[in-house]
Formats: C-alpha cells, sequence, structure tokens
C-alpha cells in the first residue's frame, strides 16, 4: 500500500485546564482529508526544532488562529494586542515558511499564515485594519456566522487561473492586514476597501498561495474553495513524487 501524502498544520499554543497544550481547530485537518487528498500532521509550536519534519512532509498548510504575530517580528514598537500572541508560534512558523519556500515545497496559508509569510519575507502588518480610515471592519460576527459571506475579492494571476474567476465572494475573520508587502510577493486579491486578500512569492519555485478569508470552512460547499485545495493536494502529490 503507498504511503499518504503528508501535509502539515502548525498548532497554536494553548492553555487548558492550568496546562499548555497544542491544538488547532479541526476544520483544517477535515478539509485536507476530504479536498487535498492528503494525511494532515500537526505540527508542535516548538520553534526550529521542527524544521527535519520538512524531510517528512510533502506541504504545509500554514493555518489561522486567534493569536496575532508579534509586532516585534516585523520592527514595530507599539503593540494593539499585547494579550493576543503566541510567541511559540512565531518562532516555529516564520522560519518553516522560510525553509519551505527555499526547498520549493507547496504551501497554503490562511489568515494569520498568510500574514506570517509576509513577516517572515519582510513585510508589515497593520495590527487593526478595522480603525484605518476607508477600511472595513474585516473582523467576523459571533457563533456560526463569524464565517459567513461578507464582501467580494477581485483575482488575478495564480489565484484567478486556480479558481476560475474573477471575483468571488468570501468570509472574513481577520483584525489584522498586511500593511507593507514583502519584498518578492505579488498580490492575488484585493478587498473593495483596498485591503490585500491573497499573495504570492513570485519566483518561489512551488506552489505558493495566501489568502486572508478561511477557505477550509464549508470547503465542499464552494466551488472556489474546493478547486484551491483540490490544486494545493495536486501540488503536494507532485512534490512527493519529485523526492521520490
Amino acid at each position: 500500500m503507498s504511503l499518504p501524502t503528508l501535509i502539515g498544520i502548525p498548532a497554536c499554543t494553548k492553555f487548558i485546564s492550568g496546562h499548555v497544550q497544542h491544538a488547532t481547530p479541526a476544520r483544517y485537518s477535515a478539509a485536507l482529508i476530504a479536498e487535498a487528498g492528503a494525511m494532515p500532521v500537526l505540527i508542535p509550536p516548538e520553534g526550529e526544532a521542527m524544521l527535519p519534519l520538512l524531510e517528512r512532509v510533502d506541504g504545509i498548510m500554514f493555518n489561522g488562529s486567534p493569536s496575532n504575530v508579534a509586532p516585534t517580528r516585523y520592527g514595530a514598537d507599539f503593540d494593539a494586542t499585547p494579550n493576543d500572541h503566541d510567541p511559540e508560534r512565531d518562532a516555529t512558523t516564520i522560519p518553516l515558511i522560510r525553509a519551505a519556500l527555499e526547498r520549493g515545497m507547496p504551501i497554503l496559508c490562511i489568515c494569520r499564515g498568510m500574514q506570517e509569510l509576509n513577516v517572515a519575507l519582510g513585510g508589515t502588518l497593520f495590527q487593526e485594519v478595522h480603525k484605518i480610515p476607508g477600511r472595513m471592519d474585516h473582523r467576523g460576527g459571533e457563533g456560526e456566522q463569524r464565517f459567513a459571506i461578507k464582501h467580494d475579492v477581485t483575482l488575478s494571476g495564480e489565484l484567478a487561473r486556480i479558481v476560475g474567476a474573477e471575483t468571488i465572494a468570501v468570509n472574513s475573520l481577520h483584525g489584522q492586514a498586511l500593511d507593507r508587502l514583502a519584498p518578492g510577493l505579488v498580490v492575488e486579491a484585493v478587498a473593495p476597501d483596498g485591503t490585500i486578500e491573497a499573495v504570492r512569492v513570485k519566483d518561489a519555485p512551488g506552489f505558493n498561495i495566501a489568502v486572508q478569508w478561511h477557505p477550509e470552512w464549508e470547503v465542499s460547499s464552494y466551488p472556489d474553495r474546493k478547486r484551491l485545495l483540490n490544486a494545493f493536494g495536486e501540488a503536494c502529490r507532485a512534490y512527493r513524487a519529485g523526492k521520490a
């Protein structure tokens, strides 16, 4: 029996019943199984000690999280959300992103993952995009309505080709957003208020797409979300075949 395609998912640091635990929402694993045809592997937030795992996985989904990338990671002095950080995750995902890109390993970055990509390559973030004049409130509502469709995005480049559309409707759950774009990144989607909603590393040798919305949510019910996860899974299988 052939071994399954393995896709890593970084875990977050959680305090549950007074103990540190490593966890992430189950919907990310479910989306990889359902539409990427892959086996998810949780990556503990243990810093650069996790880099050798790249020898074993075929791709990484840098998933979303309620936490924010620490402003010190992109040279900001002011911290608008000091209680919302996960330094262990930052210390894990940022070097993983750089190492995965260098290898040409496929990556799909979602929400916080897109912000991590920008910071890893030298970009900066708006810490509270909803407080910037002219910008929308991109944060979600309460309960499952948090994942309801909120606005359209205009697509371009590789993402438009994958999805097969120039405009799609997306959900939106982010308080932070990309500010200064990192060198080498190209914009692949924009919200009506000008907020960057998707990017790609232009000259990276492997599949890489980063989106600010949550395509993993009810992925099988939306053609654009299915196509994105399908394309990621295919890229991971091709990467695996190239290693064999």
